[in-house]
């Protein structure tokens, strides 16, 4: 079918709105209330035109193209319509543009830069509106509302939420809840497709929300950009909800290697970044990933790539979650790869570095074995001091992977006594089964999970009294809430805002004195600055003290590689180490962080390696094929206030004498109501931006 439009033919599909014929082939038509997800309603009648045959300017969007239909966009009669339609539109609308956050962005603006009108000439009155800021998440600036409806169109036909709608109030009419409930008390799913579609700053995300250093997206689905390894936890939530937990596994497994083990010790920073915050507590993101992966699906093999063999070989050094993410997909990627390990197992710091009550050796074997069977060989018992030998040896690259296994002491009066322990070694003893000799009293200095697995580990091994003493006051402890929980459960004394003199003892350790901190902070320079209550000394009678005060790399200074930092490789953009073809990842170059830390290192130091060995560096993974979520979420009663399932522990009095993991498992009916409280941020992405008349 064919029409002309402003002297244009083009050519159109039946059935279709004038308005969308028009935009469809570049040709801008005014439009405010037609959003290109909703149906046209025809109420701004900016989008008029002349069709030849009509008497009068008719809305292009409710206007169906027929055959030979001749339009102008441009005539007297629609600018007439037009501009009328924009005075009634502007004669309440704020005055002053600028300090509004859409300011360069607003639809509005845009049209009546189109049509040569500045707001000061069609402003005739102001209203003074109350606005919302009362919502969490979302702001409604009713001052810069123009009742064009959009947003209520959204929330009826695309999430079926259905809460909000035209009100007559004092102020006239305009867009609200009935009865003046709060978005909250009205069902609200806090989506934000209100947001998405309001074509003007009148319904905004909270102040803060959104974030100018990051990408829109990021800012829309914090979750997924604070997980370092970019997992798509909003797609794998809708899974878990609907109970298909065979494509949320795919899901997961498309970005990382390790789900069960991330299920069970992940640091969950997607979890801190949840918006659920600012109602409750957040999903509970980490557990639903170990349902999940428990579920032993391994359907997700049958997508899993795996690129012709080329005829490079790469080392890895270290066989911990840095080193087997990378060399999982490098060997995907075509290449041979040998992963060397000093200890007698793969695993680093996750086999010898947590308690088994956190991550069993079952969990890791497993995982390992999937890594190892896309053809990565793993060399045991072997210690590799000089990485660049190994390009000697025929390596066309190596990848320093070698962790943090290396504890630290403080220089305290008494650290060579009897009866001290570095959390490493202790941890690393216990976990390979060696003897350990601890006594009835026990003192873990250090404030972080390291300081709680050493501290819980000593209680399981038979001490009886345990203490952890730290610098800092609870709540800016390192440690998790639940650890600092679960280890006051099991009879954990903290002494926190305490600092450590000395270790008191002849020969053997017999206590540690400790005093209060009032203030404790690290200035400019990172220099720990402590100050002390006088006379708040006390010895507290101990037979053991376990150092948990950090950790860094070991033997790092033997590899002919630059360091920074001390014991750390220094590298550059790409991971690569001052020697060509030698690149580094994980805690060896960051720092001690977190498994899901070491494996986004791990995936990126792959890409970097591909390159550098001629590849394209596209670890990407499509393990199942792309979903469109459904939209229609509905509404659901006290939405907000849905409370955060409690994870069930075994008894504290049972757990603290036995290494069995302390956590059970949520059901899969019970996962799939707590991935139900999730606000599917990511939907908002899924609607169409319309495009401001210059950009056609």
């Amino acid at each position: 079918m064919k029409i002309v439009i402003e002297g244009k033919e083009i050519d159109v599909k039946e059935g279709v709105s004038v308005l969308d014929a028009a935009l469809e082939a570049g040709i801008y038509i005014p439009h405010l209330c037609k959003h290109p997800d909703l149906e046209a309603v025809g109420g701004c009648r900016l989008c008029s035109v002349e069709v030849e045959g009509i008497e009068h300017a008719v809305p292009a969007c409710k206007t169906t193209v027929e055959e030979n239909m001749v339009i102008k966009i441009n005539s007297e009669k629609a600018d007439k319509t037009r501009k009328m339609a924009m005075e009634l539109i502007l004669a309440t609308h704020p005055a002053d543009c600028t300090g509004c956050p859409k300011y360069g962005k607003c639809e509005l603006q845009s049209i009546y830069q189109y049509m040569g009108v500045g707001p000061e000439k069609w402003r005739k009155k102001s209203r003074t509106v109350q606005n919302d800021e009362s919502n969490p998440l979302i702001q409604h600036l009713f001052t810069r509302c123009i009742r064009c409806g959009r947003c209520i169109r959204a929330c009826r036909e695309l999430r079926g939420v259905k809460v909000l709608d035209y009100q007559r109030t004092k102020n006239g009419i305009q867009v609200g809840i009935d009865g003046g409930k709060s978005l909250e008390e009205a069902g609200c799913k806090f989506c934000g497709a209100c947001i998405e579609v309001c074509p003007t700053g009148s319904i905004m995300d909270a102040v803060g929300m959104m974030k100018e250093e990051v990408s829109y997206s990021d800012s829309v689905v914090p979750c997924r950009a604070a997980c370092p390894a970019h997992t798509d936890v909003p797609r794998y939530l809708r899974y878990i909800k609907e109970g298909d937990f065979a494509k949320a596994t795919a899901v997961i497994r498309e970005k990382v290697p390790f789900p069960e083990t991330l299920g069970s010790i992940c640091n969950h920073v997607c979890e801190d970044n949840c918006k659920r915050n600012e109602f409750e507590n957040p999903i509970s993101i980490c557990k639903l990933k170990k349902v999940a992966a428990e579920s032993h699906d391994e359907s997700w093999k049958s997508r899993a790539f795996k690129s012709k063999p080329t005829d490079k070989k790469v080392a890895v050094i270290g066989a911990g979650p840095a080193g087997l993410t990378a060399a999982y997909f490098l060997a995907k990627k075509g290449h041979s790869i040998t992963v060397f390990e000093e200890n007698g197992k793969a695993g680093g710091q996750c086999r010898y570095g947590i308690p088994a009550y956190r991550l069993p050796d079952e969990v890791i074997d497993k995982e390992t074995a999937d890594i190892l069977e896309v053809g990565v060989e793993l060399v045991i018992n072997t210690r590799i001091d000089a990485p660049k030998e190994l390009l000697d040896k025929g390596f066309d690259a190596v990848l320093v992977s070698v962790g943090t296994h290396e504890g630290s002491k403080l220089p305290l009066e008494g650290n060579d006594l009897q009866g001290v322990y570095i959390n490493s070694d202790f941890l690393k003893k216990v976990r390979q089964g060696a003897p350990v000799e601890l006594k009835e009293r026990v003192m873990v200095l250090g404030g972080g999970n390291v300081a709680y697995d050493c501290a819980r580990t000593a209680l399981r091994l038979g001490a009886k009294e345990v203490h952890i003493a730290c610098l800092e006051d609870i709540n800016m402890m390192t440690a998790t809430k639940d650890e600092i929980e679960e280890g006051k459960e099991e009879g954990i004394i903290l002494h926190d805002a305490h600092s450590f003199l000395k270790i008191v003892g002849n020969e053997k350790v017999e206590g540690v004195e400790l005093q209060k901190v009032s203030k404790f902070y690290f200035d400019e320079n990172r220099k720990a600055i402590i100050e002390l209550v006088e006379d708040s000394n006390e010895v507290i009678p101990v037979d053991n003290v376990i150092f948990a005060v950090g950790q860094r790399p070991k033997g790092t200074e033997k590899m002919e590689l630059e360091l920074t930092h001390g014991p750390y490789l220094k590298v550059n953009e790409a991971l690569e180490t001052n020697i060509k073809g030698i690149f580094a990842a994980g805690d060896v170059v960051t720092g001690t962080k977190s498994v899901i830390s070491a494996i986004a290192e791990g995936r990126k130091s792959a890409e970097s390696i591909d390159k550098y060995l001629g590849g394209d560096g596209d670890i990407t993974e499509k393990l199942i094929d792309e979903e469109k979520a459904n939209s229609y979420i509905g509404r659901c009663a006290g939405f907000s206030k849905l409370e955060r399932t409690k994870i069930e522990l075994i008894d504290a009095d049972k757990r603290k004498c036995s290494f069995e993991a302390v956590e059970k498992t949520l059901s899969k009916e019970t996962a799939s109501c707590e991935a139900g409280r999730c606000l599917q941020c990511d939907l908002r992405l899924n609607l169409t931006q319309p495009k401001l008349w210059n950009e056609y």
